[in-house]
């Protein structure tokens, strides 16, 4: 069996990613009204969750950026290649799984633009769980 990955869906996945990151900011604030929500905490747990909502946008916008750039590099079975591709699988997996498990708990507007908007997520996120995942596999098995 010889599946090949084509470097264009690795640098249209590399696109999203680095849109999510560019996105996140606004869905925080006109969404999910994130902000107001922090101000509730501690000090320092405020700074916290900020921290971590800055390593989602840098982990997301690095992970697009290093697919559009060596989309090759990522498809060439070295173990630096099943690194890197496993950490991004398990990254955008878990975040499916965490969609799939918590958020449909959870109010978020139901307006038509945010509507359409968390379905395009959604789809996104589920894109790059699975180019990834192949792309790991592909890898290990050299497939």
């Amino acid at each position: 069996m010889n599946i090949q990955i084509p470097n264009w869906l690795i640098i249209l996945g590399g696109c999203g990613q680095i849109f999510t990151a560019l996105i996140y900011p606004y869905i925080r604030h006109h969404v999910f009204d994130w902000y107001n929500d922090v101000k509730q905490l501690k000090p320092l747990n405020q700074e916290i969750a900020k921290t971590y909502g800055r390593y989602i946008q840098g982990l997301n916008f690095s992970f697009g950026l290093i697919a559009i750039i060596i989309p090759e590099e990522l498809k060439n079975h070295s173990k630096l290649a099943i690194a890197l591709t496993g950490l991004i699988a398990a990254y955008w997996v878990g975040k499916v799984a965490t969609q799939i498990a918590y958020y449909p708990m959870y109010n978020i507007p139901k307006n038509r633009l945010f509507k359409i908007g968390s379905y395009g997520m959604n789809f996104l996120f589920t894109l790059f769980a699975i180019v990834y995942t192949l792309l790991v596999i592909t890898n290990i098995f050299k497939l």
